[in-house]
């Protein structure tokens, strides 16, 4: 009996990870798919006229084996993959791929969804109802469902080939990534680099029964060295194996992937009947079309250029001052960047990691959700984790009823890809009256404990850990009725408000007097580095700004027009980048080839929605800073209306009925120092 294909019989319904081999993986993910077939057959079939309930609502609760072993698989190969299952991903993603095109081009199950969304009017339903029953029309007309039978082909073989490029995308980046790695055997090349950077090389090195010290691409390794390491050749050398990624006509080249996922994404667009890929993605999200993120998008580059032009010029002459630097480079940037802000703040990070020791700052975390919402983690060691660095907790409310589970993954390793990122489990849901709580877990790559020292976080890492779990409590006190709209289910622009919104507490005296104590003598952070940390959070903000903003121009490019005349990646990300360039190109290197982002996860035409929800976060916290940053009314009318509600009403109706009004720019401007 495959352990996949059953309801969980273990504490709480928790994957029993232990028990999972790799070759159930494929076979369960195939019989669940035959059993939500069967599930959907059945209401295809029902003879019943159809009904809000007998067809949008059951649609939704279908499938529930296979999401349960394809967000276990999924997950496992982001956080703990190995060459298998890189395989198995291979043969599951078409197949997956395939599956929700059978779905939605399925023309009885379309006809008994229309027949229910033409009778709306009538229908005396909730707003989370009509939410379900909108997104449910809109999941088959947006995918073809009104298309003749040869453009549905079309469709289908275009999304097989869309979900292979983007994995195939994803393991070229994790190869290269891998591939790479600089082995000093000179004391004299670590100048400059804190005592911890150099302490986890030379465990690298160790590990791999070498002499010296190793460097790698991965972010723990990669950005000390850019920040701190004196050699600049040597970060010359770094940078541009970083920039090379996908870009260097071997086989984990990128480029060709890069013009074939741009091209097939404006195809699918146009036989949908939308102008661009941007155009097709804008329209559910709460910017609406590529117009209204261009303008929104220029209007924000306006006011940083200024600031971002003087602010580069600061550098450069600081860097030609102290060093005699003729022209600023891309692997100076963090580095003169880094001596400016000591320089003015007299603050690093090496003077903060003491005061950041991971578990506090994790417990901090956890009592500020508690001051807020009033919930208690509590770390527990029968549920079975997939790794022993993974760390398991219950969490429950006032009324000590389980809210979710939680699962904190902090180190890198091999099998896991670099950055941060929430996910989950198990959705939650209500059915049967039972309310299912769901599984929520937070994967980063933080630098491990050594022998001497325990995992000390730079003021950058502190504020992703507080990211990373605000999308945590968006996911954890999620309260709907159906899976799909719960939790993170929301429009792709709203997603970045709750983790956002949580770094604000990482700038409170408040707040950091819960959590920040020196890892040694127990010693509070004193509060002239508090001061400095707010003062030094506007530093080179420009600069911040209009880095973020091309990113987001570099992805309207890609997918905001027709691509079908992009030969060259280089030659038109070059254009791209020209309103926003300050430093010299750099030949070896390019952007879109590792830019995951866009082409392998799911911010295509979205990567403007962190700026965006940046307006709605520092909005919203404003209200909290009227009140008080842990008002208790303030903080409930937060998780009423955004945290618990998901995705069941449109996120501008939830932000007004927290907020009161419409987010303005205003309050990011001041609090960016670019008003």
């Amino acid at each position: 009996m495959n352990i996949l294909t059953k309801y969980f019989s273990t504490k709480h319904n928790t994957a029993p990870f232990s028990q999972i081999k790799n070759e159930d993986f494929l076979p369960a993910i195939q019989q669940g798919i035959t059993l939500a077939k069967a599930e959907i057959d059945s209401i295809v079939n029902n003879t019943d006229a159809p009904t809000f309930e007998n067809t949008i609502e059951a649609m939704d609760y279908t499938g529930d084996i296979l999401d349960r072993a394809s967000s276990v698989f999924f997950n496992l190969n982001s956080a703990e993959t190995n060459d298998e299952m890189q395989k198995i991903a291979q043969e599951v993603s078409p197949l997956l791929s395939e599956f929700g095109n059978d779905i939605r081009l399925n023309p009885e199950l379309f006809a008994r969804v229309k027949a229910v969304y033409d009778s709306r009017e009538s229908l005396q339903i909730t707003p989370e109802q009509s939410t379900l029953l909108d997104k449910k029309y809109k999941s088959f007309s947006r995918n073809g469902a009104n298309l003749p039978e040869d453009k549905k082909n079309e469709l289908r073989i275009i999304d097989k080939e869309l979900s292979k490029l983007s994995l195939q995308f994803g393991e070229n980046i994790l190869a290269e990534t891998n591939a790479f790695e600089m082995h000093l055997t000179d004391e004299e090349d670590l100048a400059g680099l804190p005592e911890g950077t150099v302490e986890a090389a030379r465990s690298l090195a160790k590990a791999q029964d070498k002499k010296g010290w190793i460097f790698t691409l991965d972010h723990p390794s990669y950005v000390p060295f850019m920040t701190y390491a004196d050699n600049r050749e040597l970060r010359k050398k770094l940078a541009i194996a970083f920039g090379a990624r996908g870009f260097q006509n071997n086989e984990f080249d990128n480029q060709a992937i890069v013009l074939q996922i741009a091209k097939l994404r404006f195809q699918r667009a146009q036989l949908l009947g939308y102008a661009t890929h941007a155009h097709f993605v804008l329209e559910e999200r709460m910017a609406q079309s590529p117009e209204k993120v261009l303008s929104f998008s220029n209007d924000l580059l306006a006011k940083a250029k200024p600031a971002a032009l003087k602010e580069f010029e600061e550098l450069s002459a600081f860097a030609k001052e102290i060093d005699g630097i003729k022209q600023l480079e891309k692997w100076d940037g963090s580095y003169y960047s880094e001596k400016l802000k000591q320089k003015l703040f007299n603050l690093d990070d090496e003077k903060l990691k003491p005061y950041f020791q991971l578990e506090k700052v994790l417990n901090g975390a956890f009592t500020i959700a508690d001051k807020l919402y009033g919930l208690t983690f509590t770390e527990v060691f029968d549920i079975d984790k997939y790794h022993p660095d993974v760390m398991t907790y219950e969490v429950s409310d006032e009324k000590k009823d389980l809210v979710a589970i939680f699962y904190a993954d902090f180190f890198p390793r091999k099998g896991k890809r670099n950055g941060a990122w929430m996910t989950s489990f198990k959705s939650q849901y209500v059915k049967d009256g039972v309310n299912e709580r769901p599984h929520i877990s937070n994967v980063c790559n933080f630098t491990k404990p050594t022998e001497t020292k325990p995992s000390l976080l730079t003021f950058n890492e502190v504020t992703t850990l507080f990211h990373e779990f605000g999308h945590g409590l968006h996911g954890m006190l999620a309260n709907t009725t159906y899976p799909s709209l719960s939790g993170t289910s929301v429009y792709w622009d709203f997603v970045e408000l709750p983790s956002q919104m949580m770094e604000n507490w990482c700038y409170e005296p408040e707040a950091l007097a819960l959590f920040a104590t020196h890892y040694e003598t127990g010693e509070v952070i004193p509060q002239e580095y508090v001061n400095k940390i707010k003062e030094s959070a506007s530093f080179q903000e420009g600069l911040a700004t209009m880095r973020q903003l091309s990113f987001g121009l570099l992805d309207m490019g890609w997918h905001g027009h027709d691509p079908s005349n992009i030969t060259d990646v280089k030659a038109f990300e070059t254009e791209q980048f020209s309103a926003t360039q300050l430093y010299p190109e750099v030949a070896e290197n390019a952007m879109s080839t590792a830019f995951s982002h866009i082409f392998q996860g799911g911010y295509s035409s979205g990567y403007y929605s962190y700026k965006w929800a940046e307006v709605l976060d520092a909005d919203a916290f404003e209200y909290f800073k009227e009140k008080g940053i842990f008002n208790k009314e303030v903080a409930t009318k937060f998780k009423e209306n955004v945290l618990s509600k998901g995705g069941t009403e449109p996120p501008m109706e939830l932000y007004k009925r927290f907020r009161g009004q419409e987010p303005k720019p205003d309050a990011l401007l001041k609090r960016a120092g670019l008003i």
